[in-house]
């Protein structure tokens, strides 16, 4: 049995505590919500962010980040990643060294454009970093719906740990990966082409033009994470196009969700706030714009979702002008015989 904390209480947190419970683990959420972790403690149930996932005994909610770290023998950092930062420097001082913090978040940090293990080796650099990524709903985790991740570590003997603590036999396979970069990309990325891909379907437009989406995306997504030292691999696998293909195709995407209605004619903010959860391909979007522009890197679609976010351009006019590029040759490798 390991004692694990879970740093942030929204669905994908709970949807874990509940996950590593069931494993036999002892489990502590942490909430900055003094009125969240009582509801947690006294229903078992985050009722506004994960309802109908009931929380076994072994679970508790505390906001003392020291209760949170004493005694714990690794952390989930599960905070929406605009959070990460500021979230990590107010821990790291109960973070005792050589403590394993699994990052589970997803995004880039716009001001510095860096993912959010780098983000919390810059803000507890004692502790050492994993990262946990792939096709995985909270709502679907939480309801033990057969589901497969991969976990990335610097160290062999850490990531197997890790898998061995997230795996559950009946409904949560983990895979292991020594590419921490490539997995937090790809779950970083795909989130600003799950927007596009939501627009689309706001606008109207058929299962044609999301396979085209997800498959020229991910294709976007590969160049400029190799670029940036991840593995190609990675990118084919569970944190790439794994975790790009539900997020641009589920009803429980916020990403999808929040795209649909921009599609529709509502502004980034408004569907935010319809959302009612963080979005976070909108904060995305700026830094791979700028991550792209900084490595020479065409990424044509995260460039028109930017210009839809926050230029004025209507989605209408970005699939327009997504379809009016010049003509390519799909893949530059492949050569002809004559």
């Amino acid at each position: 049995m390991a004692k694990v904390s879970l740093i942030g209480s929204g669905s994908w947190g709970c949807a874990l505590a509940h996950l590593l419970a069931c494993n036999g683990h002892d489990v502590i959420i942490w909430s900055f919500d003094e009125s969240e972790a009582a509801m947690i403690n006294q229903y078992h149930e985050h009722r506004d962010k994960l309802p109908g996932v009931v929380l076994q005994e072994n679970v508790r909610a505390t906001t003392s980040m020291k209760e949170a770290c004493d005694g714990r023998d690794s952390l989930v950092m599960s905070t929406p990643s605009v959070f990460v930062r500021a979230t990590a420097r107010a821990l790291a001082p109960f973070v005792p060294d050589g403590m394993i913090i699994v990052s589970v978040s997803k995004g880039i940090e716009e001001a510095t454009l860096k993912t959010l293990s780098e983000q919390l080796k810059e803000e507890i650099p004692q502790a050492e970093i994993a990262a946990l990524s792939g096709p995985s709903h909270a709502e679907e985790v939480g309801r033990e719906i057969p589901t497969a991740v991969v976990v990335g570590a610097e160290r062999k003997d850490t990531a197997l740990y890790l898998q061995k603590m997230f795996m559950n036999g009946e409904f949560f396979r983990v895979y292991t990966s020594p590419d921490i970069l490539g997995i937090e990309l790809g779950g970083s990325l795909k989130n600003v082409i799950a927007l596009a891909a939501g627009m689309a379907d706001g606008l109207g437009c058929g299962d044609n033009t999301k396979a085209a989406l997800i498959t020229r995306g991910i294709s976007e997504i590969t160049r400029l994470g190799m670029k940036l030292g991840g593995q190609a691999e990675t990118f084919a696998g569970l944190a790439g196009i794994g975790d790009l293909i539900v997020t641009c195709a589920s009803n429980h995407s916020r990403n999808h969700n929040a795209g649909y209605l921009i599609g529709q004619g509502a502004t980034y903010q408004e569907a935010m706030d319809q959302v009612k959860m963080v979005v976070e391909g909108v904060y995305s979007a700026k830094a791979a714009r700028a991550l792209a522009e900084r490595e020479g890197v065409a990424m044509p679609i995260v460039e028109t979702v930017n210009k839809i976010l926050f230029e004025g351009m209507s989605a209408a006019e970005g699939v327009k002008a997504l379809m009016m590029r010049d003509r390519r040759q799909e893949n530059t490798q492949l050569h002809w015989n004559q």
